[in-house]
């Protein structure tokens, strides 16, 4: 499949409710578009569309990570607005482990799943990546997520697919739960 449209976004914090945030607290996130060949017709078999989210997937987290730069990842989420001659089936398709594998790989390891959300939509519609830290989802610091916007995308028999990075948890973070300093990195979880 080859991207027709890329999008890119980033969001920068330095202040938060008047106090200073630092270091700041960078989120990137990356769309990539193009046409949804089961658009419009149902198929038992979307091996496809995983197997093509591999080389996409590539792509897309090599143009995050130059974004998030000269941040390091500490936080990760996916996600996918499908057309609406699409099923939502399609962009989950896409999400499985081959693209987060990918994601795992850009950010140099992550234990832990990627949180991920996947709808149907006209173009012009938001979406809200959930984000959570790469190596212990238990991290409640690290639970946040980033909206974005897609302009004119996708088309009806188009898939915008989403990767996104943080490079921190949430500034001034204080819920309490497990640290980052103190994650184990062996379940995913803690």
């Amino acid at each position: 499949m080859q991207i027709k449209r890329t999008l890119a976004f980033i969001d920068e914090v330095a202040v938060e409710a008047g106090q200073p945030v630092s270091p700041p607290l960078r989120k990137v996130a990356v769309v990539a578009v193009f046409d949804n060949p089961f658009a419009g017709k149902f198929e038992n078999d979307l091996g496809p569309l995983t197997k093509a989210s591999e080389e996409i997937g590539r792509t897309m987290s090599k143009m995050a990570m130059a974004l998030l730069a000269p941040h390091k990842p500490e936080s990760y989420g996916k996600g996918a607005i499908i057309g609406i001659n699409g099923e939502q089936e399609h962009g989950s398709a896409m999400l499985t482990t081959v693209f987060g594998n990918v994601m795992r790989e850009a950010a140099g390891g992550g234990k832990a799943w990627i949180s991920s959300l996947t709808k149907r939509a006209a173009p012009g519609a938001s979406i809200d990546i959930p984000l959570a830290h790469k190596d212990a989802l238990y991290v409640r610091s690290h639970y946040d997520g980033i909206t974005i916007t897609l302009p004119e995308a996708p088309l009806p028999n188009e898939i915008a697919l989403i990767c996104a990075f943080a490079s921190r948890g949430r500034p001034h973070h204080r819920v309490g739960g497990p640290k980052a300093s103190e994650i184990r990195g062996v379940d995913g979880l803690s």
